[in-house]
């Protein structure tokens, strides 16, 4: 691979990527437009639109990951400013995202100084949710927060889940564009990924009364590795600087000459993504017959129809609520 010119970097798109000289694959997102239409749309704070680009590149970046159709999503549930965070990545090449907040909390937190990512989620869980279509393709891991980054988060479940030595770097910024600011949100991940086993993972802990002539690897660097392959990769990786991963000008083929040259890094085909919602006036009339007959009379507004907005793209649906209960009757 070599360095290209300067000429723009594409948006909205997920390079995969090899070093097979480190034993290692990754994938460079790159999210602009798409993204600053979903924070534009919804008039977050910054700090909470920081918040959500992060898990939405992050989201994008391992749903790019599943083969065919399918579905990833992102879930956040904490006690902090941010309470939940869903960013649902349906394969192949869409996405959608959205949080809820606390304004008086996130007030408190900003005259504070507490917004950083850990600051703002704070306690609670991040879940990480596969689905390609059946329960037996279905596949949920779950990390504790406790006021770590998405980063971090991000390492713990792969740690933990998937047992693959990886590392993540993330960033999100703004930039000035004809039409004024506009939100830009990068993502790398790097996962060490050895033909051999034994090469892969060390203990974490002790296994205790090992069967005799078993062998216990020494636990090497946090992800459990001691290997110089994957400490020269994650070293290199960890150079990245929060620019890189935004300026318009660093294409990601340039990003990875940048940190592999030396190596070589092999590209594959670019996915390229946009953001679009899966809601529908059938989805949500489905919905609705979900709800108590109660609770959707509670629903009605002054002016006689039954309204739902959808959280994801803020498309309202009106619906008459006699037709509602009439629908829901025939189909008893």
């Amino acid at each position: 691979m070599a360095e290209g010119s300067p000429a723009g970097a594409p948006d909205d798109r997920v390079l995969p990527f090899a070093v097979p000289d480190l034993d290692v694959r990754g994938r460079v997102v790159r999210l602009g437009p798409s993204l600053d239409r979903i924070l534009a749309r919804h008039h977050y704070p910054e700090p909470v639109a920081r918040v959500l680009a992060e898990a939405a590149a992050l989201a994008v970046m391992l749903g790019t990951t599943l083969k065919g159709e399918g579905r990833f999503q992102l879930q956040t549930k904490s006690d902090g400013p941010v309470s939940m965070l869903v960013v649902d990545f349906n394969a192949p090449d869409c996405y959608r995202a959205m949080a809820r907040y606390d304004a008086d909390q996130l007030a408190a937190a900003i005259d504070a100084n507490a917004i950083s990512t850990g600051d703002l989620l704070g306690k609670g869980h991040l879940a990480m949710t596969v689905d390609q279509g059946s329960e037996a393709t279905r596949y949920q891991g779950v990390v504790a927060l406790d006021g770590q980054s998405l980063e971090e988060a991000g390492h713990q479940y792969f740690r933990q889940s998937e047992q693959i030595p990886s590392r993540i770097r993330l960033g999100v910024g703004s930039v000035l564009t004809g039409a004024g600011l506009a939100w830009r949100a990068g993502g790398l991940i790097v996962q060490f990924m050895p033909n051999s086993p034994e090469r892969m993972r060390a203990a974490d802990l002790h296994p205790g009364d090992a069967p005799e002539g078993h062998e216990i690897l020494a636990a090497g660097d946090d992800d459990g590795v001691s290997d110089d392959a994957w400490t020269e990769a994650r070293s290199l990786v960890e150079t990245i600087e929060h620019h890189e991963l935004l300026d318009p000008l660093l294409e990601s083929e340039r990003l990875l000459y940048r940190l592999f040259h030396e190596r070589g890094a092999h590209v594959f085909e670019p996915v390229a993504v946009h953001e679009a919602c899966r809601c529908s006036r059938e989805r949500v009339l489905g919905m609705l017959k979900g709800f108590s007959a109660d609770d959707r009379k509670a629903m009605i507004a002054d002016d006689g129809t039954l309204g739902v907005t959808c959280e994801f793209c803020s498309r309202r649906y009106e619906f008459d609520p006699a037709e509602v209960e009439a629908e829901i009757a025939a189909g008893a």
